[in-house]
């Protein structure tokens, strides 16, 4: 079996919730050694979201797999004592502790940096250490709340949430793509350097492009459910069927052949008020009364057809179970079995493939399913892991 890439890396994370998870997960999948540090008892407490997948959290189960669980009372002294054994064997340890309460722990970069100079020291945070919101807990909602994507999301009546964790998934990738630098600059230069992440910052890197059309247009993109904000025709309409069919039109040769040939209204392309896709949409509402009332005319497979024959990229808006079932994935060998606490449920395979590497998807563990296994390679005796236990450090 090939090696895979991060195969002798180990990381210890200090996590909880879905950023740091997430970011551990990817190394996890390219084969580095993820110890999971938890609290003794309930553990992560994204343990406890839901129950749904065979009585573990959906959470929990996508972002914990082919990790080891170690429970440790970090306000122990014995806890501390256990955790700086781990990381001085350690390469990366991440956390995402709430405010201050790294520091309190000595995990905070400067400490950890002072204390081991090879270890990549890794802070996910809410936003920054640093400024005026260092204290202030955060989640993801209110981080899409605070950059303006919720203004932008749902209709014109109403504002909406993003439906997935998309400021945890922007700062867990991040994460991950700086440690890999870490990595990379450490083994080439031997310089270890710390890596910092706010789920704030890295959605406010997703939120550049309505940023500069707000700064330099004068007005924010409007909401408009499934339709695009600043590009028309862009957005998804009911066919006769009642199927929802999203198309895109990008550039002029499109909205020509989207006019001659699936329209049949061919003298619309050079119309003035539809002729640049900045008229477009000032015109939407217009252009949507003709788009709409051509739709009606086609259930929504005849819809993809013509849309398809005339060069328009469309797709029909599916529901989840639509998702989960979709051919891509199937045909693709996208799904793969993985082992959870009393069961085995199918996973999505990394998307990033490398040739000639099978990711690793072992299982998602059991709170502190590994914590006597890793204690003991720390040499601590039997009858120590013991009075650990007893006294509820573990």
């Amino acid at each position: 079996m090939t090696t895979l890439p991060l195969s002798g890396v180990t990381v210890v994370s200090v996590e909880q919730a879905v950023a740091a998870p997430f970011a551990t997960r990817q190394l996890a999948d390219l084969g580095a050694r993820v110890i999971k540090v938890e609290r003794p008892g309930g553990g992560d407490f994204a343990r406890r979201y839901d129950t749904t997948v065979h009585g573990e959290s959906s959470y929990f189960v996508w972002l914990n797999r082919s990790k080891e669980s170690v429970t440790l009372d970090l306000k122990s002294a014995s806890g501390r004592e256990v955790l700086e054994d781990l990381l001085s064997r350690a390469d990366v340890c991440v956390q995402n502790l709430a405010p201050g309460a790294a520091a309190r722990l000595g995990l905070d970069a400067k400490s950890l940096t002072e204390r081991h100079a090879s270890l990549i020291p890794c802070t996910i945070s809410g936003y920054g250490t640093s400024g005026p919101w260092a204290d202030r807990k955060a989640y993801d909602l209110l981080v899409q709340c605070q950059t303006g994507l919720v203004s932008l999301t749902g209709t014109p009546q109403e504002t909406a949430r993003v439906g997935v964790s998309i400021a945890d998934i922007a700062a867990g990738m991040y994460a991950y793509s700086g440690l890999l630098t870490a990595l990379y600059t450490r083994a080439t230069t031997g310089v270890a350097r710390a890596v910092e992440v706010s789920l704030f910052e890295a959605l406010a890197e997703w939120m550049s492009q309505p940023a500069f059309y707000t700064r330099h247009g004068g007005t924010q993109p409007p909401r408009v459910g499934t339709q695009h904000g600043t590009i028309a025709p862009y957005g998804a309409y009911t066919a006769a069927d009642g199927k929802q069919v999203l198309f895109s039109v990008q550039n002029e040769r499109e909205w020509t052949s989207l006019c001659e040939r699936f329209l049949g209204r061919p003298t619309l392309a050079t119309e003035t008020r539809f002729a640049t896709g900045s008229d477009r949409v000032a015109h939407r509402d217009e252009l949507n009364v003709i788009i709409a009332e051509r739709f009606l005319w086609s259930s929504g497979d005849e819809v993809m057809q013509l849309l398809d024959e005339a060069g328009i990229a469309n797709a029909g808006v599916n529901d989840v179970r639509e998702f989960i079932d979709h051919p891509v994935l199937a045909e693709r060998d996208r799904w793969q079995d993985v082992g959870i606490p009393g069961a085995v449920v199918s996973a999505l395979r990394p998307p990033a493939d490398l040739v000639g590497v099978e990711p690793r998807m072992d299982p998602v563990p059991a709170v502190g399913e590994h914590t006597e296994r890793v204690l003991a390679e720390l040499g601590l005796s039997a009858a120590r892991i013991e009075q650990l236990r007893a006294d509820g450090v573990i």
